[in-house]
């Protein structure tokens, strides 16, 4: 299966990106079909040398059956050259994981984006508050009535054989 996916390039954390034609079945920096594009990760959104892209080899390739991978089918919905993928179910990811629980809206749903709340100082004295919990309801097991005890069998240990005298 045709891929339309990143192939890395660059020096060590200084990625760049070549974006290749490849066989899925083919490593990520190894052999490719055709280079149709680039893209520099490290360059502000705002510069038009971070993205280059073929559009008309793109377009010949997607005709040929070449699937693009998220990450590259994100980078040609920004260039209006393929549908925009959906955007993924992602909204708690900047929040700290202690933090989640606490920020949520009347409907029991955590609210994406708003910002931490501020946390009480740690030299002031913490108010103690009754806890308004009830007590758990402890149920007893009981017993069907309708079957009868079972009889216990004494286990039996096997007879070792003694060795015969001759």
């Amino acid at each position: 299966m045709l891929k339309i996916r990143l192939s890395m390039a660059g020096a060590k954390k200084r990625p760049v990106y070549k974006i290749v034609i490849a066989d899925s079945r083919f490593p990520r920096d190894g052999r490719f079909i055709e280079k149709v594009g680039f893209f520099n990760p490290l360059l502000p959104k705002t510069k038009k040398e971070r993205v280059n892209l073929e559009v008309e080899r793109i377009k010949h390739w997607i005709s040929k059956g070449a699937k693009p991978t998220l990450r590259v089918s994100r980078i040609l919905g920004e260039a209006e050259v393929f549908p925009m993928p959906p955007k993924g179910n992602n909204p708690l990811k900047a929040i700290p994981k202690k933090d989640r629980k606490k920020e949520k809206n009347q409907d029991g749903k955590p609210i994406a984006g708003e910002s931490k709340k501020e946390e009480p100082k740690k030299d002031a004295v913490p108010k103690t508050e009754p806890k308004n919990e009830a007590p758990k309801a402890v149920v007893p097991k009981t017993e069907p009535k309708n079957e009868a005890p079972k009889a216990v069998v004494p286990k039996t240990e096997p007879k070792k054989e003694e060795p015969k005298k001759k």
